[in-house]
């Protein structure tokens, strides 16, 4: 009894200790800050000294933020979110801005340190701190952080903290090369280490910005303190797992050996794992720790999500804490079975393994929460509850984005849902010299080393479509990008140091050097994009697709009517016609795939929505609400085809697909299935019934019938009862049951082709409960009202 209340005094003493130990960083967040701004001449101001004479204009700030959010609230700028007014922010992108504001030094212990730190700037800077240089920034992708402590006042006085941010645009246009000058009509974004998407996408405006983005904050350390810590899955067996736990320190100059002690633990809802002490002999260092019989992490619908605690302490000689590190566990291997090349004569692979079981994937694409990526964490809860709801169990987080921040991934591991990681870059060939490799080794180093803890990310991915973006723009030169040194070399080597327990694909899709020989043919790629005609969605180039795994795939829809008359002024609601008398600033153009102006007048979007409803319903209705539905409808079908061909083909040979996309990040119409303003489309109903753990589906007629296939995405036997009806009919056209092995697949008969159009409707129940599908037979066009009837009958 003595042994156990001392282990609980030691205990509760410890964890006071680390409490005091554990200081909050001190934000400097907030309105408190000003703004100047003024035109950039060709010799940009980098510091104080060089304000002589310049002319400048004042409005206050909010940190995070982006310079246009305070030029709108201060009045001098028209909201560039409605009709074509983002266009009206280009004479912005060649000014030059500067964030002050005053602060009080902290207090801190003898020999200790303090850091600024700065979460996100966007993105050429200049930190001056009492008229002193602290240091500079050029990627607006990465954290920064500076060392302080000598350029500070005495404690409780104040300092004036300065950051001068030139011009993104002019700043990479001193980096234009010829041979890169090709890749976009952006090509001063080439250079340039900032989110792909701000130089205009076809789901995101032009809006090259500028701020402090993220948080700033101080940081005070002790003499010794925690630089780092990574706890990961080294082996897993029945009985045990075997945890790594690397451990970096900031030591004072007199660090000798026995003058630190670290102690470490694993729990769980209080219950002790593992725990144990060490003593550093060095900055770093890696202790093996053993866990008996662990609560196993899995995605979502294959078991629970559980998170360990694990903590990390720093002491002295005499046991004080000096510093203490906590972070959660997820215990989980992850793989993916890949190979190189997917042809009739050589099948291939493309499967994500979790604890060694095949998982099949349904997801979705995460895209740019804003394009004021200040506001994002403002859209994230409701952007997630999506996924959640659509039983998403991956989102791949796309290459022409910023890197998301904790709290997303925080989200992630909590509800099982796997993240496939892009390093961001997007459609374009980068510089392949070695100050641009050394740069963005530094980047993938810094983000991995912040994310790599997170049990959630299963894939490191290079970049998004670099690969086949050589086939755009250097086809006639056969460029093989397997010569890439960023995705073949730099990102590998980086991985190779800091995160060696996830796979790696050098791009999406992936041009392996077997593909590339065989001429560039998409056929042969086990993982691809499929962005066919966007016609019928069940043109061949959909229904004949060769690939495994398919990572971006997606139809348009419209918005509906209120979120229409958000974006638009009155006068530019409805209608939008193709004439010549429509330029670039056309609003329904800006909505509609506006990437640039250089691109001229290109009516894509528009036209391939009027196209797509033509072709299903054999009409284009006048009526904005009519032409919506229709719009709407076309989507939600093609969606909903998409993933049941994959899931019909569950590992046989299908093995998921992640469509495109879950929120629009920018008031735009889009293949989106909820817009800007959190509406959803009609699509979301349709993907909930067609994602569901356990679903039932019916396939086209392959010349044998039409198969009705149930899949089950769990690791529990699933059984129930299926039956099928006409809607038009009321006839029975099946009714029987079925019994479905784990993570299994079973087709349970073949239906024959029916005359004429119609949808049939499935019901079937599954362990819990009742869920209902429909499968839409026949061939368009069909009329539009008759199918509003129809669907009447696909109810719970």
């Amino acid at each position: 009894m003595r042994r156990i209340l001392t282990s609980l005094f030691l205990c509760l003493a410890g964890l006071l200790s680390a409490s005091l130990a554990e200081a909050q960083p001190i934000s400097l967040d907030g309105s408190d800050w000003t703004l100047d701004y003024w035109q950039q001449g060709k010799t940009p101001v980098r510091g104080p000294e060089q304000m002589d004479g310049v002319r400048f204009q004042t409005v206050s700030a909010s940190v995070p933020g982006n310079v246009e959010l305070d030029l709108l609230r201060a009045g001098l700028i028209e909201d560039p979110q409605t009709d074509s007014n983002v266009y009206l922010l280009e004479p912005w992108e060649s000014f030059q801005w500067r964030y002050s504001r005053v602060f009080a030094t902290p207090a801190t212990e003898e020999g200790g340190s303090v850091e600024l730190r700065f979460e996100g700037i966007d993105c050429f800077a200049d930190i001056w701190l009492n008229g002193h240089h602290a240091g500079s920034t050029d990627n607006m992708l990465v954290s920064h952080a500076f060392d302080v402590t000598e350029l500070l006042r005495p404690e409780g006085q104040e300092n004036r903290l300065e950051v001068y941010l030139r011009s993104s645009v002019l700043e990479g246009r001193k980096q234009i090369t010829p041979s890169l000058s090709r890749n976009s009509p952006s090509p001063e974004s080439i250079y340039v280490r900032r989110a792909p998407h701000t130089y205009g996408w076809d789901i995101m405006p032009r809006l090259v910005s500028a701020g402090l983005w993220r948080s700033v904050a101080l940081e005070i350390h002790p003499k010794a303190w925690i630089r780092d810590t990574y706890w990961y899955v080294e082996s897993l067996r029945p009985e045990n797992a075997r945890i790594y736990l690397d451990y970096t320190l900031a030591l004072p100059p007199d660090f000798c050996t026995g003058s630190l002690k670290a102690a470490w633990r694993i729990s769980r809802d209080g219950k002790i794992a593992a725990e144990g002490e060490t003593t550093p002999d060095a900055h770093a260092g890696r202790i093996q720790i053993t866990v008996p019989e662990p609560e196993l992490w899995w995605p979502r619908g294959y078991g629970e999500h559980p998170l360990y605690d694990v903590e990390f302490r720093l002491l002295d000689a005499g046991g004080q804490t000096l510093d203490t590190q906590r972070k959660r566990l997820g215990i989980r291997t992850v793989a993916l079975d890949r190979s190189e090349i997917h042809t009739a004569e050589q099948p291939g692979r493309f499967r994500f393994l979790v604890n060694g079981e095949p998982i099949f994937i349904k997801g979705s694409n995460w895209t740019p929460l804003d394009a004021f990526h200040s506001r994002d964490p403002e859209h994230l809860e409701a952007a997630f509850a999506i996924a959640l709801d659509l039983n998403c169990n991956m989102l791949r987080c796309w290459g022409g984005n910023v890197y998301e921040d904790h709290p997303f991934y925080d989200l992630c591991d909590e509800n099982g849902i796997l993240v496939w990681q892009d390093f961001s870059f997007g459609c374009s060939e980068y510089p392949q010299d070695a100050a641009f490799q050394q740069a963005v080794g530094a980047e993938v180093r810094q983000i991995v080393q912040k994310l790599r803890g997170h049990a959630c990310i299963t894939l490191w991915s290079g970049n998004n479509e670099n690969d086949a973006s050589t086939r755009w723009s250097m086809a006639a030169f056969k460029a093989d990008p397997n010569q890439d040194v960023v995705s073949r070399v730099t990102i590998p080597a980086a991985l190779f140091e800091c995160d060696p327990t996830r796979p790696y694909l050098p791009s999406s899709p992936y041009y392996s050097p077997e593909v590339v020989a065989l001429g560039f043919d998409s056929h042969t790629l086990p993982e691809d994009h499929l962005w066919g005609p966007r016609g019928y969605y069940k043109d061949p180039f959909y229904s004949e697709a060769t690939c495994l795994f398919a990572s971006e795939t997606g139809y348009h829809g419209m918005p509906c009517r209120e979120s229409l008359e958000q974006m638009f002024s009155p006068d530019n609601v409805y209608p939008w016609s193709d004439t010549t008398a429509h330029t670039w600033k056309d609003p329904w153009l800006t909505k509609s795939v506006r990437e640039s102006p250089a691109y001229g007048y290109v009516p894509k979007r528009n036209n391939l929505m009027i196209n797509q409803v033509n072709i299903l319903f054999g009409e284009i209705p006048d009526d904005l609400d009519r032409f919506i539905e229709a719009s709407q409808t076309v989507q939600a079908e093609a969606l909903k085809y998409f993933i049941e061909r994959f899931r019909i083909a569950k590992f046989a040979p299908r093995t998921g697909i992640l469509w495109w996309n879950i929120r629009d990040g920018w008031p735009i119409i889009s293949d989106a299935v909820v817009d800007w303003y959190n509406r959803p489309k009609k699509a979301c109903s349709y993907i909930r019934n067609v994602q569901k753990d356990v679903c039932a589906m019916i396939g086209d007629d392959d010349g044998k019938g039409h198969p009705l296939v149930v899949v089950n995405d769990t690791r529990r036997e699933a059984a129930g009862t299926v039956e099928v009806t006409d809607a038009r009919s009321g006839k029975r056209i099946f009714k029987g049951n079925y019994r479905i092995d784990a993570n299994g697949r079973a087709e349970i008969a073949r239906l024959r082709h029916p005359a004429g159009q119609g949808i049939w409707v499935i019901r079937y129940t599954v362990p819990g409960g009742c869920e209902v599908n429909h499968y839409l037979y026949g061939e368009p066009p069909y009329d539009l009202d008759a199918y509003r009837q129809l669907m009447q009958a696909v109810r719970p």
